[in-house]
């Protein structure tokens, strides 16, 4: 018989290895891309206010609108990623996020930067789901975890280099050579993508699955949405991403130089904590849980109670200002809500077969963007309904993570049912399939 180990490479896994490193490597380097340009408004925010004189709300429609497209893109991106493969959707992916970044660079008004960051967030949607696809076909399914929070590690480097690189091209060389520049990273990607990545290693192609036009697009998304661990994967990833996400996209820099009187420099820096935080804890989580799999719910859980934790104690601090070390401790904790997020995928894959990963991710993937959207939104109607108040703006961010937590709390329990039948059946299957 063969070995039920949970360290033993189950049949039909991909080996790993060096080249499957490379070809990973370069999908990874797409989305390495994709979120420095996602993330490049957040060290711009206060100069695009200038650029195109628009109000709180205003700016944080850039966001809104792209994160809604993100959010609407990630179930049809799933069903691209499941029918056409990797290496097409990330190409074209990559081809309109650097058309979106270039576009922005030249907006001479805030209609066209709006349809520019909506250009950016389509092409960024097919980013994410194509490189967990990619980790899926090219490593052991054991590595999953490991490998998503690696993903999500690069995604958090791209965003310290539009924090520490992009930043200083803006306010060195201006808005237009700094955006424009930022978009040749994009040509670099797309070279490396067309010459080098293959969908799966050879002999490690998956079964010809029928497609048939709608029949096949309302079966994947209801046979994926039946599994609870998808939909607890979705509002795990609902729950954990969102306040950082707002947090670095947009609202965090205004926060600290206004609310705070904080230097941008000094912002800046905090800005920067979030992401090598959050570089850590990912690292920090994905060992956890590829040893110990029960952790995963209590990782996501615990996030979120110490989010929720430091941000009412900044926000309710009874002076004007929080103090430097409250607002380090802020910005410490929000580093883990990347990794956090990462958790939701951690139910989702297991509850699905390899044809349906791309579509289970993609509504995983929907969670955190669509908490994100939301909140960004609340936060600048707030904000130019109180004449500024971050206190109150920011307490926005409490009602979706008490509508997260209890959709979670409703749900584990079916999860954890699935999850201990499947568990019975590969061992049943396992003991009567000779070696």
């Amino acid at each position: 018989m063969r070995p039920s180990s949970a360290t033993t490479t189950l049949p039909g896994d991909p080996p790993g290895g060096r080249r499957a490193m490379a070809v990973w490597g370069i999908g990874v380097s797409v989305y390495f891309v994709a979120v420095i340009f996602r993330t490049s408004l957040g060290v711009a925010g206060l100069d695009a206010a200038d650029r195109f004189h628009v109000n709180a709300s205003a700016l944080s429609t850039f966001s809104i609108l792209q994160l809604l497209v993100y959010a609407g893109m990630q179930i049809p991106v799933g069903l691209l990623v499941d029918r056409l493969g990797t290496k097409k959707v990330l190409t074209i992916g990559v081809v309109l996020f650097t058309a979106g970044q270039l576009g922005f660079a030249f907006s001479p008004s805030y209609g066209m930067a709006l349809a520019s960051r909506a250009l950016l967030g389509c092409g960024d949607a097919m980013t994410f789901i194509s490189v967990l696809r990619l980790g899926t076909r090219w490593f052991p399914a054991r590595r999953g975890p490991l490998v998503a929070q690696l993903a999500g590690l690069a995604g958090m480097a791209g965003n310290l280099v539009s924090t520490l690189v992009l930043s200083r091209l803006l306010h060195g060389v201006g808005w237009t050579a700094a955006f424009a520049g930022s978009a040749l990273a994009g040509v670099v990607v797309l070279v490396l993508l067309l010459l080098f990545l293959k969908d799966h290693p050879e002999g490690y192609e998956p079964e010809p699955f029928p497609h048939q036009g709608a029949a096949y697009v309302r079966r994947q998304i209801a046979a994926s949405w039946r599994e609870p661990g998808t939909r607890l994967g979705l509002w795990v990833h609902f729950t954990t991403q969102f306040p950082a996400m707002v947090f670095l996209l947009l609202w965090g820099l205004p926060f600290l130089v206004q609310a705070q009187g904080l230097s941008r420099a000094t912002a800046g820096e905090l800005l920067t904590l979030v992401v090598l935080s959050n570089m850590v804890v990912g690292l920090v989580y994905g060992q956890i849980i590829a040893r110990h799999h029960a952790a995963r719910l209590p990782l996501a859980l615990g996030t979120v109670a110490a989010t929720a934790v430091v941000w009412a104690a900044t926000l309710a601090y009874p002076a004007d200002r929080a103090p430097m070390w409250l607002l380090i401790v802020l910005c410490t904790v929000l580093g883990s809500c990347g990794p956090a997020s990462m958790i939701g995928f951690d139910f989702a894959r297991p509850a699905n077969p390899a044809e349906r990963q791309g579509t289970a991710s993609g509504i995983t993937n929907m969670g955190g963007f669509v908490a994100s959207m939301t909140t960004l939104f609340a936060i600048g109607v707030l904000l130019d309904a109180t004449g500024d108040d971050y206190t109150v703006a920011f307490s926005a961010v409490f009602v979706l993570q008490a509508l997260g937590v209890s959709q979670i709390l409703r749900l584990r329990g079916r999860v954890a049912r699935r999850e201990r039948e499947r568990l019975v059946a590969s061992r049943v299957e396992t003991v009567h399939v000779p070696a």
